[in-house]
């Protein structure tokens, strides 16, 4: 036998134990951030359980390298007992809400009238002062006119919150947003909404509270953007938005930073009046998210994006417009809506 042959099990053993100790330590990562942000809540054995954890992994690795088997097996059936109590983590409608997202969204239909209860429209003052108002309001689909889309970034250049809003033409406008459920003592966490740390909730609210809080009460970019819909799809993506309200309403669901959030519920209701829709990065880096619907078509036609981008930027006629004329001010310029929509 030659020397490279009898060297081949010792390389075959190496690279399955790399590959072992590379999952050992992935499953270690999410296991320490699960037990983090879904542990116990008193906080020393919310630090400790992760810890312990980690521990146990690096013993584990170790184990794999010298040989003995016992700290990989015990680290086995520990995981084994972390899925275990992964897979009992419930959604649910029953805790102490935040009071923006206390109330969930319901809808009657008859024909082309549409009752919605609970729809939003509190006054901010500053992100924590503000007038609690929930509505019943009424709505005829066959005076749906139009639809915008709105990026409002937070979070530098590749994040924002995505919104759409919809415009009758008496005037009224109704916006529907995907939110996470924060319970009333939680803040918001891109990381935590992998770990089912929030609920979600589907938001239909006035513009001059859910846009107008964005651009004016948090100061964050808030672009928005005519969309090219044929008018006979706009009633579908409008009921499209009522059908998620009623599912999320009878069957609690958590948030997911990646697959369940507030892009990916236009880009999925998108997809079904236009099946062949491509999947893009762009999905989950919601902040380029208008170049992405620029590329299919579904914005204005006949304007670059530099030149929507530019005109669509709303925080200067925002914070000069007072909130009964917020609506018709923040539109002025945006290419793709007609002058009525604007006149004073």
């Amino acid at each position: 036998m030659t020397q490279p042959a009898a060297q081949a099990p010792g390389r075959r053993r190496a690279a399955l134990r790399i590959a072992l100790a590379t999952l050992a330590l992935a499953c270690a990562a999410w296991g320490a951030l699960a037990l983090w942000y879904q542990g116990p809540s008193p906080p020393a054995l919310r630090a400790a359980l992760p810890a312990l954890w980690l521990a146990l992994t690096a013993a584990a690795v170790r184990g794999l390298w010298t040989g003995r088997r016992a700290a990989p097996l015990l680290w086995a059936a520990a995981f084994a007992v972390l899925l275990g109590w992964w897979s009992t983590l419930a959604p649910s409608h029953d805790r102490v809400w935040a009071d923006d997202v206390a109330r969930l969204l319901r809808a009657e239909i008859d024909g082309d009238r549409v009752v919605l209860h609970e729809v939003r429209d509190f006054e901010w003052r500053t992100p924590d002062d503000y007038d609690v108002r929930w509505e019943t309001r009424s709505y005829d689909l066959r005076r749906l006119r139009s639809a915008d889309l709105v990026l409002s970034y937070w979070m530098g250049p590749a994040i924002a919150h995505t919104l759409v809003s919809f415009g009758f033409d008496d005037g009224q406008r109704l916006v529907f947003s995907l939110e996470i459920r924060k319970e009333r003592h939680e803040r918001f966490s891109a990381i935590g909404g992998f770990f089912r740390q929030f609920e979600q909730v589907l938001i239909a609210a006035d513009e001059r509270d859910i846009v107008r809080t964005r651009s004016n009460a948090r100061g964050e970019d808030v672009y928005l953007y005519r969309l090219n819909v044929p008018p006979q799809d706009l009633r579908a993506l409008f009921l499209g938005y009522l059908d998620e309200a009623e599912r999320i309403r009878r069957e609690p669901a958590f948030y997911n930073t990646a697959t369940s959030n507030c892009t990916t519920i236009v880009f999925e209701l998108a997809r079904r009046l236009a099946p062949g829709l491509p999947l893009d990065p762009r999905l989950l880096l919601s902040g380029y998210f208008d170049g992405y619907v620029h590329d299919q078509g579904g914005l204005t036609p006949g304007v670059d994006l530099a030149t929507l981008r530019a005109r669509g930027h709303i925080n200067a006629r925002a914070r000069a417009a007072s909130r009964d004329d917020y609506s018709r001010a923040i539109r002025v310029g945006v290419p793709g809506v007609p002058p009525e929509e604007t006149a004073p």
